[in-house]
């Protein structure tokens, strides 16, 4: 009662003074400003990302650092130096057919502004096979202070002036990759720091017209088990899509570049490709919107034939999503070795790259089989406390 009084006599007009105060107490109408994402790139960036998801095929990455190419020269007795970095790259997009497998190839800087041996420009060489050039934009890993020694990745400041430039030359997607560590908790902070990182990239790639491939790598390292694993991956995707809608990101324009759901590298419990495949779709239906064009796994220290299996076993079914490859050495490690620095290897070398794109091409669509596989490409090549 006392409320309706208060009401009544101070805040409506007199019955004298109600024709006079009629206009004045209208409600007035009010104005909402909203920023929204300008998308002068969207149409272009659900093509991109359409066509690196193409049935049969996915994605070669060749992005390592001068410093970790180095070391996969030194491998092989050869030095670290930009004209072996230079032949090897040129052995690697001028494989006769490649894009019948290949639908892009991430791309480090210098190689995207790099020409092969007989001075074609290699973005030539990859748009000739149809294949969509790529570029890392991260500036790597460095300690996340207050944390438990983990991580953060680095290289949001000039991003998007970089992307501007990349796309000028040729680049139509990006990647950036960070890191989870479950040996080192993983704490609140790194895992949000990781997410809001990716959301900020993502959004940047996008208003600059590349689409953004979006790699929350959750490391090998570690004894704990599947569920363990699981039990992350779900924290860490959930992160990472609220804070890409946070950031307008358009998810039908971004692929995602995850980790297989599997047991810690030094876990004694290891993992079928049934139970991988399994756990794996399992996340990715509970955290994946079916928005998103495509998932490309990593390979992530898994031996060529794991990577290969792990992935047919995903594609015995219809899926939302085209589940395909994003691989580095489970596509280059025989090829490397074949090769050797040798001129007279480069065919064999190229032939054992095709080979494992074949086979990962053949996984995508859910029809590869192991038979007349070699040992060598069972040999796993887990690496403690990666990076590149």
């Amino acid at each position: 009662m006392a409320s309706a009084t208060l009401l009544k006599s101070s805040f409506l007009p007199k019955k004298s003074e109600w024709g006079a105060t009629r206009q004045a107490a209208a409600p007035k109408s009010v104005t909402v400003s909203m920023v929204v994402r300008a998308g002068a790139y969207d149409d272009e960036l659900v093509k991109t990302a359409k066509t690196i998801a193409s049935p049969g095929r996915g994605i070669l990455a060749m992005d390592e650092s001068n410093a970790t190419c180095g070391k996969r020269l030194a491998s092989i007795g050869l030095e670290n130096t930009e004209a072996n970095r230079q032949a090897y790259r040129t052995l690697l997009v001028t494989a006769p057919g490649l894009g019948q497998y290949i639908s892009g190839a991430i791309l480090f800087e210098e190689t995207l502004y790099q020409s092969t041996v007989d001075g074609k420009k290699i973005v030539d060489i990859l748009t000739e096979q149809k294949i969509v050039p790529g570029i890392k934009v991260d500036k790597g890993l460095v300690p996340l202070a207050g944390s438990n020694n983990e991580s953060w990745c680095q290289g949001l400041d000039g991003l998007a002036s970089r992307e501007a430039a990349y796309y000028q030359q040729g680049a139509r997607f990006a990647k950036w990759r960070t890191v989870v560590s479950i040996p080192n908790g993983p704490s609140e902070l790194a895992v949000k720091e990781a997410a809001w990182g990716l959301a900020r990239y993502a959004a940047i790639s996008q208003d600059n017209g590349l689409v953004p491939i979006v790699e929350p790598e959750i490391l090998l390292d570690g004894e704990h088990g599947i569920d363990r694993t699981f039990e992350v991956a779900q924290k860490v995707w959930a992160e990472t899509f609220f804070y890409m809608a946070e950031n307008n990101v358009m998810f039908e324009g971004i692929l995602l570049k995850p980790s297989m759901v599997t047991p810690g590298a030094e876990c004694k419990d290891r993992a079928t490709p049934e139970q991988v495949s399994d756990y794996t779709l399992k996340l990715l239906h509970r955290r994946i919107p079916p928005a998103v064009p495509g998932i490309m796994f990593l390979s992530g220290g898994q031996s060529e034939v794991e990577a290969t299996q792990n992935l047919n076993a995903m594609n015995q079914g219809p899926n939302p999503w085209h589940v395909s490859f994003s691989y580095a050495r489970a596509l280059q490690n025989t090829c490397l070795k074949t090769w050797g620095g040798q001129p007279e290897n480069v065919k064999a070398a190229q032939d054992a790259l095709l080979l494992r794109a074949k086979a990962n091409s053949l996984a995508q669509l859910g029809k590869y089989t192991s038979d007349g596989e070699a040992a060598e490409a069972k040999e796993g090549m887990f690496v403690k406390n990666y990076v590149y």
